[in-house]
């Protein structure tokens, strides 16, 4: 699982917002300020019959600030991407 739905700059940070955008999901913000130090990044690709499925999880990052459920309180309601 991401663990930028923990992080306190979930909704500002320019890394979450490229793997929304690899998701096809609605942007927490149109226009995000913070640029993460170090993030790492898990890719994974699973073949399906006429399309390939692919998975982006932030999975490290040297500037996680633990806020649980920041992304849950920011999306009241939705279920939290996995």
């Amino acid at each position: 699982m991401c663990i930028c739905v923990n992080c306190a700059y979930v909704d500002r940070c320019v890394t979450y917002h490229a793997v929304e955008y690899q998701h096809q999901q609605l942007h927490l913000t149109p226009a995000p300020t913070f640029e993460p130090v170090s993030p790492t990044i898990n890719v994974n690709i699973r073949p399906q019959v006429e399309v390939i499925e692919m998975e982006w999880d932030v999975v490290g990052c040297d500037s996680f600030a633990l806020e649980a459920g920041r992304w849950s309180r920011l999306r009241p309601g939705e279920p939290v991407p996995t």
